[in-house]
């Protein structure tokens, strides 16, 4: 299953600042006037990119592939899906392609769109579309991360389990993993 005795240890914090605007997202005021008269200001992040894709990467009928990589807003390491954002130019389906091979060093020859998903609507104009990913192969491309991510394969039929670890919690993989299992058991 998961080796735990092979984890890396956690980056050393070297500083922090706050930045304003932000490389991600612009921060937006919206003045609004609700149907009963009442007005708010409300603040949200908008997303600067073309959206994200979150990959669902089965190796068989029963496995699907997991990363673990540094979460610098929990400074720790979680288990999760590949995940990222589209380049310009490029389709979703390309995009979760990139990422699978560039996280996990597989490519899928079959991929499919299964929903999307917002990471806290209220405030953030971000959407990541959920992309399962089936007939993998050998293939690796270069990618963005400072260190190569830990590749692990994990039963569907324990992700109860799974989404119990204190390092399995980013919101995203959890219901991404859900929605997917819940379509191949229809």
């Amino acid at each position: 299953m998961i080796d735990e005795s092979r984890f890396k240890p956690l980056p050393k914090v070297h500083g922090r600042r706050e930045r304003r605007p932000a490389d991600l997202f612009k921060v937006e005021q919206v003045e609004l006037e609700f149907s009963n008269g009442q007005r708010r200001t409300y603040e949200r992040l908008i997303s600067r990119g073309l959206g994200a894709v979150i990959v669902v990467a089965l190796v068989d009928d029963e496995h699907v592939l997991l990363i673990r990589e540094y979460a610098c807003g929990v400074h720790r390491y979680e288990l999760g899906l590949p995940k990222g954002r589209l380049d310009p130019g490029e389709s979703l389906l390309e995009g979760a392609n990139r990422e699978l091979q560039e996280e996990c060093g597989f490519g899928a020859r079959s991929l499919e769109e299964v929903g999307h998903l917002t990471l806290a609507p209220g405030y953030m104009t971000h959407v990541t579309h959920v992309v399962l990913a089936r007939d993998l192969y050998p293939s690796r491309l270069p990618g963005d991360e400072p260190e190569e991510l830990e590749v692990f394969r994990w039963p569907l039929a324990r992700l109860s389990e799974l989404v119990q670890r204190p390092d399995c919690t980013e919101g995203r993989s959890i219901a991404a993993l859900y929605m997917v299992r819940d379509r191949l058991q229809r």
